[in-house]
């Protein structure tokens, strides 16, 4: 049943012969400056006790008297610190104590041996205190924001650890003991001072998702290849100038983020991430793209702006599942005929890039519903293009109306083909920084 006091509802829970009691209190949100008089009264019976978006500043004495407690969540509230007596919840399971002005953990904490899920992210910790690793039922550690530099050389000793947030923080290296957390399954490592990663993240071998965007990262360890499992990776924001042929064992990856490195080619290797889905290169220098991409043939969305392409391989033909599809940016003179291959492609963008012509294959694309070709030097289109269910069409950079295209026909070749009164495009060079497909709305009328 539901006990309802000063606007907020307590969850009560029936004891056989004892009437009721209280095992949970909700009291978030209530602009509360202290802990309320009913936690402390339900100090035999309370189990869980959630008091986040508050303004409380420290926790009683007499809080630690709640012997039964399993979950404590006090996020987002004014606490400075925790006192050595949380070591009494020997029985917790649960800890939030996220977004407060923490700036150390009490050594005591290591009593909390049930401990499986702690979040102390948004503090100002900079050190983990004394007997950190003896937690060894953690599962998943959220420390997200907290100032550490580094991490307690018996790290490994949390081995049932499975989800690890470590984001934000000053770390460039990793204790040589983390090799042993081989229950992990999802590392966030992002926004960091790595430069380089210990070969040990290769014995994770039950790691699913890798996140190690916004370091200095200039390279990856050959051991990153003996992730067989791994299913995603976002090496975004780094500094990497090529990757280790050794990726070919990533044979489990479906969603690859490398956006803003400096990489100039990729490995032959890369065509044996068969189960690839999602193919970020964004603002790299890749100067070809190497033909055994096309092995990637699962591939849905493949982007790869602001890079230095000048062809493509006709291998992008094999990618039959792409659906997106984005080369804005790059110094493409011409299309292979290949493209046309690509039947399931909704969404084409080749904006700013030095096209003269579209191939007539492009109208085999029966489900491209978007094609960007604005900043190119196109002074036609195929007439094929009207089998393309198209819903926009885009010429220039800023188009505020739809567009009517027209046949002609070219006075020497015979050749029919679509033009309107935005073509021939501009040659001059002038292109917009904000040149991305910015609206859906613009027809396509033929």
């Amino acid at each position: 049943m539901q006990r309802f006091s000063m606007g907020m509802t307590f969850n009560v829970s029936s004891s056989r012969g004892c009437g009721s009691q209280i095992d949970t209190i909700e009291k978030s949100h209530a602009s509360l400056t202290s802990v309320p008089d009913e936690v402390l009264r339900s100090y035999r019976t309370l189990e869980e006790c959630k008091l986040d978006a508050n303004q409380i500043k420290e926790l009683p004495s007499a809080f630690f008297r709640l012997e039964k407690i399993r979950i404590l969540s006090m996020s987002d509230n004014e606490l400075t610190r925790i006192p050595p007596a949380i070591g009494n919840f020997s029985n917790l399971v649960e800890l939030d104590i996220s977004r407060n002005d923490i700036n150390e953990l009490p050594t005591s904490l290591r009593l909390c041996d049930s401990l499986q899920i702690l979040d102390a992210s948004n503090n100002a910790l900079k050190t983990l205190p004394d007997g950190f690793s003896q937690l060894r039922s953690l599962r998943v550690l959220s420390l997200n924001d907290v100032s550490l530099y580094d991490l307690p050389s018996d790290f490994g000793g949390l081995k049932n650890l499975q989800k690890l947030e470590l984001r934000d923080n000053y770390l460039n290296s990793l204790p040589n003991t983390f090799g042993e957390l081989s229950c992990l399954e999802f590392l966030d490592l992002g926004g960091n001072d790595f430069v380089t990663i210990s070969a040990s993240i290769g014995n994770l071998h039950n790691l699913l998702e890798l996140w190690l965007d916004g370091n200095q990262l200039t390279s990856l360890p050959d051991e990153i290849g003996n992730l067989h499992s791994l299913t995603q990776m976002d090496v975004s924001e780094n500094r990497l100038t090529a990757l280790p042929s050794t990726i070919s064992g990533l044979t489990s990856l479906s969603d690859l983020n490398l956006t803003q490195n400096y990489l100039d080619a990729l490995p032959d290797e890369i065509g044996q991430l068969v189960n690839l889905t999602v193919f970020k290169l964004n603002r790299n220098q890749l100067v070809d793209l190497t033909p055994s991409i096309g092995k990637c043939q699962n591939l849905l969305e493949f982007y790869l702006t602001e890079n230095y392409l000048s062809a493509l391989p006709s291998t992008i033909g094999n990618l039959t599942k792409m659906f997106h599809f984005n080369v804005t940016k790059n110094q493409l003179c011409e299309l292979p005929p290949e493209i046309g291959e690509c039947v399931s492609m909704e969404i084409l963008s080749l904006r700013d890039n030095n096209l003269q012509r579209i191939p007539s294959e492009i109208g085999n694309l029966t489900q491209l519903h978007v094609l960007d070709v604005a900043g190119n030097r196109l002074d036609r289109l195929p007439v094929s293009l009207t089998s393309c269910p198209l819903k926009a069409l885009w010429l220039v950079q800023s188009q505020a109306q739809p567009i009517s295209l027209q046949r002609a026909v070219d006075e020497i070749t015979g050749e029919e083909y679509l033009t309107c009164y935005l073509l021939p495009q501009e040659t001059d060079g002038s292109k917009s920084a904000n040149s991305i497909l910015t609206s859906f709305a613009h027809g396509f009328d033929c």
